[in-house]
């Protein structure tokens, strides 16, 4: 029960997981040493990506921490950590990008940010029951529990499953408007595609551990099933 044969492979995607996180560390830190030839900073480079595309309504915000940086769909609001918004690295103009890319998903209303959105209230308390019901249905030895709370789960899977093309989808947005904005120069692209890959890298993760996790649940409920 505890101890599942998926288990490896569970623990070789959080190892994976951990790589990512440590790699977009390192990564972000190599291109911030690294000035953009534009010598925009991520927040001059965000406000002008933003009037481009008609968000002169969208603020910049300045964001304590390091790596911090989001767009709030609810207040609409590009907000910036502090080596982002003052910096005017290669890395900080392509987060800052990157961000403003989830700004313009928004504004025309990019399917799969739209079907995160709508999600996210049952997301959010699927979460909170699942681990719940699923402890409650191995303990008790409850299917109907088990398969209640493996249905949850699967909402929290889809979000992240759902999350990567909107991440994916920002980044190109992002990288096509930092070309022809001048942002970036053709020889700089290599170091923003470094620094948006290795973000991406942690989603990709992300949904593979919740895949995996959800198919062990699966496979003991079958089991259950066939006991």
């Amino acid at each position: 029960m505890f101890f599942h044969p998926m288990d490896f492979l569970i623990l070789i995607a959080f190892g994976l997981s951990l790589w990512a996180q440590f790699r977009v560390k390192g990564t972000f830190n190599r291109f911030a040493d690294i000035p953009a030839s534009s010598g925009l900073t991520g927040a001059e480079a965000a406000r002008r990506m933003l009037d481009a595309n008609g968000l002169t309504h969208v603020p910049v915000e300045h964001i304590p921490g390091t790596l911090t940086d989001h767009y709030d769909p609810i207040s609409r609001t590009v907000r910036l950590s502090d080596p982002v918004y003052f910096g005017n690295s290669i890395s900080a103009i392509s987060v800052a990008c990157h961000e403003v890319g989830h700004a313009v998903q928004h504004k025309v209303s990019y399917p799969m940010l739209v079907a995160r959105h709508r999600i996210f209230p049952v997301v959010n308390f699927a979460s909170g029951v699942a681990p719940l019901l699923l402890l409650a249905g191995f303990f008790f030895k409850a299917a109907n529990l088990l398969l209640l709370g493996i249905i949850f789960f699967s909402a929290a899977v889809a979000f992240q499953l759902i999350t990567l093309p909107v991440e994916f989808n920002a980044s190109s947005r992002a990288k096509d408007m930092m070309v022809k904005m001048g942002f970036i120069r053709n020889t700089e692209e290599r170091g923003v595609n470094k620094v948006l890959g290795a973000a991406a890298l942690t989603y990709v993760a992300a949904a593979l551990i919740s895949v995996l996790e959800l198919a062990k649940y699966v496979m003991i409920f079958n089991s259950s099933n066939e006991d």
